[in-house]
C-alpha cells in the first residue's frame, strides 16, 4: 500500500525526489542542446516550476515563524547560492573565448557578458533580435542563461509581493495563492496575445510571459493548494503527471510547436508543479522513489553549474568532434567542471564562508561585481567585419 503524509508540514526536510526533478530537467538540457531530444528544452520549465515552489514555500515559513519576510536575509542567501559559480563561469569563459575563439564570438561574449552580470540577458537578447531556435549557432557561448535571468528577476520581484500581501492581507497564505494564480494567468494571457506565427522567441524568453511556469510553483507551494494534495490517490495520479510530462516533452519541437505558446507550456507548467508538490506531500510513492534515485539525485545536486559549463563548452569544442562522441565528451567536461564547482567554490561560500555573511558578504559582493565589469571594457573587441561594396557600383 502506498504511505503519503496526512497533512502537508512546513518543517524544512531535504526531500531527495525534487533534487531528482533537477536530474531529470538538466538531462532534458543536454539531450536537446547536443541536437538529440527537440523536446528537452522544456526541462527548463521544470526547473522554473521547482524554483517557484522551494522559493515560495521558504518564503511563507519565515513569514509564519516571524510574520514578515526579511529581504536583505533573502537577497544575501540568493547571491550566496547563485553568484560564486556565475561569476567564475563569466570569468573564465570570457578569457577563453578571448584567447582562442572566432572574432564573431568574441564580440557577441564581451556584448553579451555586462547584460548576464545585470541579470537582463534575456532582454538584451530580444532587443538584439536573437532567435532562440537559431541560437545554436555557436556564436554565443551565454545566450542559454536568458532562463538564469528570468529566476533572478523572480526572485529580486516575488519576496517583494509576498511581504506586501504578508503586511496586508488577514490569510496570508490564501493571499499568495490567489495573486499567482492570477499573475500566472495574466502571463498566460500575454504569451498568447503577443506570440507571431513566426518565431516565438519572444514569448518563450520575456519575463513577463514566462513568469507563470514560476508561480504555478508557488501555488502549489500554498498551504491552500498543499492540503489538496494528500490521500491514496496520489500515487495513481503521480503516474499520470509523469506519462503526461513524458508526452509533451517527446511531441514538443520548438519553434514548430506553436501550440505550445497557446497554452502548451501553460498545462506542462501546472502539470510540473503538480507532480512537485505530490513528490514533497508523498515521497514514499514509486515516482517519487525512483526521482530519488542517487544518480538522478546527485546529477540534481550539480545541475545548476552544469547549466552554466555546458553550453560553453559545447561551443568551444573543436568542430571535428560529431554526433554521440561529441555529446558525451560535452557532458563529461561538463559534468567534472559541474562537481568542481560545487564541491571547491559553491559549497564552500555557501555553508562554510563566515565572510560571505552580513557586512563583509556585503562589500564581498560588491568587490566581485567590480572585479567583473572591466572584463567587458578591458579586453579590446575584434573589429566589426566591413564589406566592400565600392567595386558593385
Amino acid at each position: 500500500m502506498t504511505r503519503v503524509h496526512e497533512a502537508p508540514s512546513r518543517q524544512r526536510t531535504r526531500l531527495p525526489a525534487l533534487d531528482g526533478v533537477r536530474g531529470v530537467a538538466i538531462l532534458g538540457v543536454l539531450l536537446f542542446h547536443t541536437g538529440h531530444f527537440p523536446g528537452g528544452f522544456l526541462g527548463v520549465d521544470l526547473f522554473f516550476a521547482l524554483s517557484g515552489y522551494l522559493i515560495t514555500d521558504l518564503l511563507l515559513r519565515e513569514v509564519e515563524g516571524t510574520g514578515t519576510v526579511s529581504l536583505v536575509a533573502f537577497w544575501g542567501r540568493r547571491i550566496r547560492r547563485l553568484l560564486p559559480a556565475l561569476a567564475v563561469v563569466l570569468a573564465a569563459v570570457t578569457v577563453l573565448v578571448w584567447l582562442v575563439g572566432s572574432p564573431e564570438v568574441v564580440r557577441t561574449t564581451l556584448a553579451d557578458g555586462p547584460w548576464v552580470q545585470a541579470n537582463l540577458v534575456n532582454w538584451h537578447l530580444l532587443a538584439e533580435s536573437a532567435g532562440y531556435w537559431d541560437r545554436f549557432g555557436a556564436a554565443r557561448v551565454f545566450e542559454h542563461l536568458w532562463s538564469i535571468a528570468v529566476e533572478e528577476q523572480f526572485y529580486l520581484v516575488w519576496p517583494v509581493v509576498l511581504l506586501i500581501i504578508a503586511r496586508w492581507a488577514r490569510r496570508v497564505d490564501r493571499g499568495v495563492a490567489v495573486v499567482a494564480l492570477l499573475a500566472s494567468v495574466l502571463s498566460l494571457a500575454l504569451m498568447v496575445m503577443l506570440v507571431s506565427g513566426g518565431d516565438p522567441t519572444r514569448v518563450y524568453t520575456g519575463t513577463d510571459t514566462r513568469a507563470f511556469s514560476l508561480l504555478l510553483g508557488a501555488v502549489v507551494a500554498t498551504r491552500s493548494v498543499r492540503t489538496l494534495l494528500t490521500g491514496r490517490w496520489i500515487g495513481p495520479a503521480l503516474v499520470f503527471l509523469a506519462a503526461g510530462i513524458g508526452l509533451l516533452w517527446w511531441l514538443a519541437d520548438g519553434e514548430k510547436s506553436q501550440w505550445l505558446y497557446t497554452g502548451g507550456l501553460f498545462a506542462h507548467s501546472l502539470a510540473a508543479a503538480l507532480l512537485i508538490g505530490m513528490c514533497a506531500s508523498a515521497p514514499h510513492t514509486m515516482v517519487a522513489r525512483i526521482l530519488s534515485r542517487q544518480p538522478l539525485r546527485w546529477l540534481g545536486s550539480i545541475s545548476y553549474s552544469l547549466y552554466l559549463w555546458h553550453w560553453p563548452v559545447s561551443v568551444l569544442l573543436p568542430a571535428q568532434w560529431t554526433g554521440w562522441p561529441r555529446t558525451l565528451l560535452v557532458c563529461a567536461v561538463s559534468i567534472g567542471l559541474a562537481a568542481l564547482s560545487k564541491y571547491f567554490v559553491e559549497d564552500p561560500i555557501r555553508f562554510r564562508a563566515d565572510w560571505a555573511r552580513g557586512r563583509t558578504g556585503l562589500v564581498v559582493f560588491g568587490l566581485t561585481m567590480a572585479g567583473l565589469a572591466p572584463l567587458w571594457l578591458v579586453l579590446p573587441a575584434p573589429a566589426p567585419i566591413t564589406v566592400d561594396i565600392s567595386g558593385l557600383r
